[in-house]
C-alpha cells in the first residue's frame, strides 16, 4: 500500500463549480448547491451548484440563437478553433488530471492518460471539419434527366449526457464530433465529476470556441430529463447505465429526436492453450482494475479453456494480489477507491453472493489499511477480486458489476466459448487470445459485440468505431462513423 498523502483541493482550484451558459459562469441557480465528495478520502472537495429545469431552458435558447451563426461558419476556422482546443488541453493535461483524481479517484497516471487521449480526439474531428462531404446520385435520363446529390447537414442544437467514471474523455467522444458537424451543444456534466470539465469549458472559450455554442450544466436526473424532452434539442447522446438508458428513450418519444446509446458492457477475454497466457492474463487483469473496474469495455470475464484453466487461476490471482491499491495521487498506485460508499457496499454484496457458488481466489473485502494516510481512510477502497469457477449463469456472470471484481469460467471447445461470450444482454466488447489465425477468423465473426481485439486491446483511438450490440446501445463515437452520427443527409435533385 501507498502513504502518499492525497493533496486538499484549493478554493482557487475548485470553486463554486456552477453553469456555464452564453459564456457566462453563474453563481446562483434555480436548484442550488450540493457537496461533492472526494471517493479516496470521504472529504468534501467543494461545492456544485446543479442546474435544472430554468438552467437547460436558458442554455437551450443560447444554442439555438447561436446555431446558425456556428452552422455558417467557414469549416477551416471550425477546424482551427478544435485544434486550438487539442493544443489548451495538451498544455492542461496536469491540471485536467489532477481534478479528475479529485473528483472519482481514478489513479492520476490514470487521469493524466485519459485527458491526453481526449485532446486527441478534439485534434481528429478538427481534420474531419472542412472534410465533410456528400455524393452525386445518379438520375434516369429517361423518365427525369438532372442531377441529384446529397448534403450532410448539423442537427441543430444536441444535447450531450456525460457519465461520471470519465467525464473528460467523454468530452472527446461527444462534443468533438458534435462540434466538427456543425451543431452546438448542451451538455449535461455530472455531479459526481462536475470539476475537470468546468474546466474543459474554459479551455474552450480560451480557444476561440463561441459563446454560444458550448454550454456544461452539472446536474443530476431532473436536468437530464428536461434536456431530453426540451422540443429546441433536436438530437441526444448519452453515456451510462441501461435503465437510465431506458428513461431517455422514454423522455424523447414524445419528439422523436434521435438517440445514440453508449451503455454497459461485460467484455469476455476468450484464452485458448495456444494463447501467450503471462500476456493474457497480464492484460486481463489490468483491464479489469483500471478505474476500479468502473468502465463499460473493461474485460470483466476471463472464458479459458479447461487444458490451460488452473494455470490461468492461479496467474490472475497472483496477478491481481500484485495490483498496488491506495492514494490515487501516488504514481505507484494502480487501483484507486470506488466512487462511493453505497457502490462499495454494493459490489461486496455480489462478491458475498457469488462465493455462494464460485471460489473467491484474490480479494473480496473492503480496504481500510491503518498504514494509510488518516484523510484516505475514509475513502471506498475495495479489493481487486477475482472469482473462480463461476457459474455462467449467475447474476455476477451475466451482468454489470461496475467494480474491481473478473470472474473466471471454464470451456471445453470453441462453440462453447462463443456460447459463454455471447451468453449475457451486453455486445460491447470481445477479446480473443490465441495464435491460431485461422481460429481468429472463425471465431470474431461470431462474437456479438461492437469491438473485437485480438491478442490486446487497442486503447482506444479516435479513428475506430466504437459502441455495441445488444443491451450496449447503438451508435458508434470514434472514426468517420461517429461523426456521421452527428449529421442528416438532405437529398437535392436539380432537374435539367
Amino acid at each position: 500500500m501507498t502513504t502518499t498523502s492525497t493533496p486538499s483541493p484549493t478554493t482557487a482550484e475548485l470553486g463554486l463549480t456552477g453553469p456555464l451558459i452564453d459564456g457566462t459562469w453563474r453563481n446562483k441557480t434555480s436548484v442550488g448547491a450540493v457537496d461533492h465528495i472526494n471517493p479516496a478520502t470521504g472529504h468534501v472537495n467543494g461545492s456544485v451548484l446543479l442546474s435544472g429545469p430554468q438552467e437547460v431552458d436558458d442554455a437551450v435558447a443560447a444554442a439555438r440563437a447561436a446555431h446558425p451563426e456556428w452552422r455558417a461558419m467557414s469549416p477551416a476556422l471550425r477546424r482551427r478553433i478544435l485544434q486550438r482546443i487539442e493544443e489548451l488541453m495538451l498544455e492542461h493535461v496536469p491540471d485536467l488530471g489532477r481534478l479528475t483524481t479529485l473528483e472519482i479517484g481514478a489513479p492520476l497516471t490514470l487521469s493524466s492518460a485519459l485527458a491526453h487521449l481526449c485532446a486527441g480526439w478534439f485534434g481528429y474531428y478538427a481534420g474531419w471539419a472542412d472534410k465533410i462531404e456528400g455524393l452525386t446520385s445518379p438520375s434516369n435520363p429517361v423518365m427525369v434527366p438532372g442531377l441529384g446529390y446529397t448534403v450532410p447537414e448539423p442537427y441543430g442544437v444536441v444535447g450531450i449526457i456525460l457519465t461520471w467514471n470519465g467525464p473528460v474523455m467523454s468530452t472527446g467522444m461527444k462534443i468533438a464530433p458534435a462540434l466538427a458537424a456543425g451543431n452546438c451543444v448542451v451538455v449535461k456534466s455530472p455531479d459526481l465529476a462536475p470539476f475537470a470539465v468546468a474546466r474543459f469549458g474554459e479551455i474552450a472559450l480560451e480557444a476561440g470556441l463561441p459563446p454560444g455554442v458550448m454550454h456544461i450544466l452539472p446536474g443530476g436526473p431532473e436536468a437530464g430529463d428536461h434536456l431530453v424532452r426540451h422540443p429546441d434539442v433536436d438530437m441526444i447522446s448519452f453515456t451510462g447505465g441501461i435503465p437510465t438508458a431506458q428513461k431517455i428513450l422514454d423522455a424523447a418519444r414524445h419528439t422523436l429526436k434521435p438517440v445514440l446509446l453508449e451503455l454497459g458492457g461485460k467484455t469476455a477475454s476468450v484464452v485458448f492453450p495456444d494463447a501467450d497466457l503471462d500476456a493474457a492474463v497480464a492484460e486481463t487483469v489490468r483491464s479489469c482494475m483500471t478505474l476500479a473496474g468502473q468502465g463499460c469495455n473493461l474485460s470483466t470475464r476471463l472464458l479459458v479453456h479447461r487444458d490451460v484453466y488452473d494455470e490461468v487461476v492461479r496467474a490472475a490471482a497472483a496477478a491481481a494480489a500484485a495490483v498496488t491499491v491506495g492514494d490515487p495521487f501516488a504514481q505507484t498506485t494502480t487501483l484507486g477507491p470506488v466512487i462511493g460508499p453505497a457502490a462499495r457496499d454494493r459490489i461486496l454484496g455480489v462478491i458475498d453472493q457469488a462465493a455462494d457458488s464460485g471460489r473467491v481466489v484474490a480479494g473480496g473485502h473492503a480496504v481500510i489499511p491503518s498504514s494509510l494516510p488518516a484523510q484516505v481512510q475514509g475513502g471506498y477502497f475495495v479489493e481487486p477480486t477475482v472469482l473462480a469457477d463461476v457459474d455462467p449463469g449467475s447474476e455476477v456472470a451475466r451482468h454489470e458489476v461496475f467494480g474491481p471484481v473478473l470472474c473466471v469460467i471454464p470451456f471445453d471447445s470453441e462453440d462453447e466459448a462463443v456460447e459463454l461470450a455471447n451468453s449475457t444482454p451486453y455486445g460491447l466488447g470481445a477479446v480473443l487470445y490465441t495464435r491460431d489465425v485461422t481460429r481468429v477468423q472463425r471465431l470474431v465473426p461470431r462474437f456479438q459485440a461492437g469491438t473485437v481485439h485480438v491478442n490486446g486491446a487497442s486503447g482506444q483511438p479516435a479513428s475506430a468505431p466504437f459502441g455495441g450490440y445488444k443491451h450496449s446501445g447503438h451508435g458508434r463515437e470514434g472514426g468517420k462513423e461517429g461523426l456521421y452520427e452527428f449529421l442528416q443527409t438532405k437529398n437535392v435533385f436539380i432537374r435539367a
